[in-house]
């Protein structure tokens, strides 16, 4: 299996000075310790994700569903959710999922790549990484994820959107709320969703040149998918079920797009992705519309994961997982022809009147909405994205704080097509 550095030259654009491989350096974003915080809040969060883990499975019902359940309580309480909406967030996700069922087969350490992309494994999967944490990395669980996700020919780590990002948004959630259950579960995820997603990175043929030009910006790229004849009328409705579609009939339109984004300063090209995931999520609903795209935000919620695991992980995955997002991205675009996104129109900082983020915090947990956990949860995720990302880059001219704003202000329901 050829590695990274063998396909570098090739494009000659993830390597940095003096042959190094491109990095994104960032500090890292605070850590919430749950285990030693003496506050009820946090206690609360710990109990309820230990909770979850034991008696859920992270797949589950007949469409095989994710168990956002940690993603929805992480994003809860780094807002500054109470005890009580922890648990009624909790009371009301845990109606829906699965108890964990017994496996064909144990996974051993011998065998426990045969059985990737096996959803009916999710147990087996379970009790080989904790197995490891006992035996062999005495219950510190970043060590086991540093083993299984980052080592290897085929690291687990090039296949985390599978599964329309759900493991990769995990992993971001361990890390943030160092959290050996969701360590765990992320393992899980990534093995059983695991799928033909990872040979676009495993496989250096699969990046070249682009027929299509090369730009440094993702939203002068989708701009120009926008525009881009060949990709009229796909599809006869748009909508996340195109998804595979795009990768079995169009995989030369696809790879196009996703080799024309270059990395001249990796630093400032990551920065250009969180700010079109922005711009895809609220710059895509028309005023008025007020129903915003369930898998779109799945775009934002993967962009924030990034920014959670860049400083944390082996350094020659940077540019490899930041590429991953932009896949999911010019995928699910295509999946849901091209919508047009009009943020510069849509957004406007001079409509804040003296909102600030705590408007924003308030409305996204004690809004209209708040009675309904499974609004709540992604709404919540979608503020503290780009709250974080303001954050991170500075909002000197307010444009996140503005697009959070409008969010809520103008969001009514989620449209899932």
């Amino acid at each position: 299996m050829a590695s990274l550095l063998s396909y570098v030259p090739i494009v000659n654009r993830f390597i940095g000075s003096g042959g190094s491989v491109q990095s994104i350096d960032l500090p890292p974003v605070k850590v919430h310790e749950l285990e030693s915080s003496p506050e009820k809040r946090t206690r609360t969060l710990k109990h309820l994700l230990k909770a979850n883990h034991v008696n859920h499975s992270v797949i589950y019902g007949p469409n095989n569903f994710h168990n956002h359940t940690p993603h929805i309580l992480g994003s809860a309480y780094i807002l500054g959710a109470n005890e009580n909406q922890q648990h009624a967030i909790y009371e009301e996700e845990i109606k829906e999922l699965d108890p964990w069922k017994p496996s064909p087969a144990e996974v051993t350490e011998g065998d426990w790549r045969d059985f990737l992309g096996d959803k009916k494994y999710q147990r087996a999967y379970l009790d080989f990484y904790e197995d490891n944490l006992a035996n062999k990395d005495g219950y510190e669980w970043k060590k086991v994820v540093q083993r299984f996700m980052f080592e290897g020919e085929e690291p687990l780590v090039n296949c985390l959107i599978s599964g329309l990002g759900h493991p990769l948004i995990h992993l971001g959630y361990a890390f943030e709320l160092d959290s050996r259950q969701i360590g765990m579960e992320a393992l899980v995820m990534t093995s059983v969703s695991y799928d033909f997603l990872h040979k676009y990175l495993d496989d250096p043929s699969y990046t070249k040149p682009s027929a299509s030009g090369s730009s440094t910006s993702p939203r002068e790229l989708l701009d120009k998918m926008r525009n881009d004849k060949r990709l009229d009328g796909l599809f006869k409705t748009p909508g996340e079920h195109n998804f595979d579609a795009v990768f079995e009939k169009h995989e030369g339109l696809l790879l196009e797009y996703w080799n024309a984004w270059t990395f001249e300063d990796p630093l400032k090209q990551f920065q250009d992705s969180q700010e079109a995931a922005v711009a895809f999520l609220v710059g895509s609903v028309p005023p008025g519309a007020h129903s915003y795209n369930f898998f779109i935000c799945h775009i934002l919620t993967t962009s924030h994961a990034v920014r959670i695991l860049l400083p944390v992980i082996p350094k020659k995955f940077h540019i490899n997982v930041v590429r991953q997002w932009w896949l999911l991205t010019v995928a699910l675009y295509m999946a849901l022809n091209r919508p047009k996104i009009d943020f510069d129109d849509y957004v406007q900082p001079g409509d804040l009147k003296g909102k600030q983020w705590n408007y924003v915090v308030d409305k996204a947990l004690n809004g209209p909405y708040c009675t309904d956990a499974h609004l709540v949860k992604d709404i919540a995720a979608a503020v503290r994205a780009m709250k974080e990302a303001a954050e991170t880059w500075g909002d000197v001219h307010e444009r996140y704080l503005a697009a959070a704003v409008r969010f809520v202000d103008d969001f009514r329901g989620w449209q899932f097509e």
